[in-house]
């Protein structure tokens, strides 16, 4: 088992992978990097957590919209050509940081249970 040290947020972090999977690895968490950075140049100052979080959100959103497409085409219907959203889109930010915060709540209330 390989590991790499990646940085994300301007932190270092090893993470283990099979052999072979350093760069693949290294890519993820320079795409992670990347929406980290497009949060904070929004103006967006929250800790690691928090922005990891926004960042991971962003790529579950993604992933359900590739997901839908894949089972649309694997029925046979048609996908609609949608443009690729900007990386510093204001509202979905607004929309993740909404999400963050229910998400937070949520934990704070089970924490109190």
């Amino acid at each position: 088992m390989a590991q790499v040290t990646v940085r994300v947020g301007g932190y270092s972090h090893p993470v283990a992978c099979q052999d072979g999977q350093e760069r693949h690895l290294t890519e993820m968490a320079a795409e992670v990097d990347r929406r980290i950075g497009a949060l904070k140049a929004m103006g967006m100052q929250f800790g690691e957590t928090r922005m990891l979080l926004l960042a991971a959100l962003q790529l579950a959103d993604e992933t359900s919209d590739l997901q839908s497409e894949v089972s649309a085409l694997k029925a046979g219907g048609a996908v609609a050509a949608t443009p690729a959203a900007p990386a510093t889109d204001p509202a979905l930010a607004a929309r993740l940081l909404r999400v963050a915060e229910a998400i937070e709540n949520i934990a704070a209330t089970l924490e109190g249970a």
